[in-house]
């Protein structure tokens, strides 16, 4: 789905963003205030929303934390350079990534593109592309991973991941037992370089432990990566 609700109140941004971007492709919305964004969303499914943090009426947090109970749309939260609280805040509040204004167009593409290709992705085998054919459900400590539907439950119990979380715990998932680098997370489940700046991936594990409790333990290895296990019986 390339329909994109970009919310934000420059409307000298919202004419530079969707002339750009039209031409590679998407469809685009704008909302100019929260309450606008809040109702495009509610009458209408994107394939990805452009949320700025600065709104004349209302916090994009608020607007991230409501649309959160219901939808996991991937959301990239459009934040001020030097404000990192932001980016992180809105990483914890279930934003897939950010970039930070003023922005290169073709900053901004990439980042689109590289969300939106995680968010649909298809399993490596089960498309007719060439490739080992793997488990469509992964199933390790009372987690269920359905890798089709994009789905996560504990317990029989669903529990809601942004598609960034999703990506993380899969590639964890089908490596369980092994340790993943940093950078091979950075680049399959975050669509950034070895070099950039990982604490995104920080946060949004840190996010990932909370939500798994303890059904599974995922262990930092210092200086490697990350190391996904099941507990073992007798185990809390």
């Amino acid at each position: 789905m390339n329909d994109i609700l970009l919310v934000d109140d420059d409307p000298e941004l919202a004419e530079m963003v969707t002339s750009y971007l039209a031409g590679e492709g998407f469809t685009w919305e704008v909302a100019f205030s929260g309450k606008e964004g809040l109702g495009k969303l509610k009458d209408k499914e994107y394939g990805l929303v452009l949320l700025d943090v600065m709104l004349p009426d209302m916090s994009g947090f608020n607007i991230l934390s409501s649309l959160r109970t219901h939808s996991q749309v991937p959301v990239v939260m459009l934040t001020g350079r030097g404000d990192e609280i932001d980016r992180v805040v809105g990483l914890e509040m279930g934003a897939d990534d950010y970039i930070a204004k003023p922005f290169a167009l073709r900053e901004l593409l990439a980042r689109i593109r590289a969300v939106l290709r995680r968010y649909s992705a298809v399993p490596e085998g089960e498309d007719g592309r060439s490739g080992p054919v793997l488990k469509k459900t992964i199933e390790f400590g009372g987690v269920t991973l359905n890798r089709n539907a994009r789905t996560l439950a504990l317990d029989d119990s669903p529990v809601h991941l942004t598609s960034t979380e999703f990506d993380l715990v899969e590639q964890l998932a089908m490596n369980m037992g092994s340790v993943v680098e940093r950078g091979s997370l950075m680049e399959k489940a975050l669509g950034r370089g070895e070099d950039f700046d990982d604490y995104v991936l920080n946060v949004h594990m840190s996010n990932l432990r909370k939500k798994l409790g303890d059904h599974v333990s995922i262990k930092t290895i210092r200086g490697k990566g990350y190391l996904l296990a099941a507990p073992q019986p007798g185990e809390a």
